[in-house]
């Protein structure tokens, strides 16, 4: 299976860099795992709305562009569906038994995903209605896709 998350901007934060790293790795035996960053536009204080959504349209060109036609699309958005973590491992295995071996997970900047993006994706999901700084939401994604594969490969790890 190969995994790609698609986020807006540089990952700056030694520790972060440091835990991704580290699911990474160990997720090189079940996937073959590329995170992809498109650059971030500048995002002053006090935008009107029509200035966020121009933003939002210029990071969602850069991230479309990096989705492959076949690719199964996940948009990480507040409002998506929820998953347990064994829900998201039956979701994740269902793909693979289906055919659909290509997976996208997008990370919007700090204002979202553009209109655009949403609508390419095949799914929205959510870890929860709290806010995550989008640099930390790649690290949780990154181990949520890692539990997902301990638990469909039936390991000790969800407990």
């Amino acid at each position: 299976m190969n995994i790609k998350i698609i986020t807006v901007g540089k990952l700056k934060e030694k520790y972060l860099k440091e835990g991704i790293a580290e699911y990474t790795k160990r997720l090189g035996s079940y996937c073959k795992l590329q995170i992809i960053e498109v650059a971030d536009e500048k995002a002053p204080e006090n935008l009107s709305d029509k200035e966020m959504e121009m933003i939002k349209d210029k990071e969602g060109e850069k991230i479309l562009a990096k989705i492959p036609e076949q690719s199964y699309v996940f948009a990480m958005a507040i409002q998506g569906k929820e998953y347990d973590s064994v829900e998201f491992a039956n979701e994740i295995d269902k793909l693979g038994t289906s055919g659909k071996s290509d997976i996208v997970f997008i990370i919007g900047g700090s204002l979202g995903l553009s209109q655009a993006v949403l609508t390419r994706a095949n799914q929205h999901i959510s870890f929860g209605k709290l806010t995550y700084p989008h640099q930390l939401m790649r690290l949780v994604l990154v181990e949520q896709i890692y539990r997902a594969f301990r638990i469909i490969h039936g390991h000790a790890y969800h407990k």
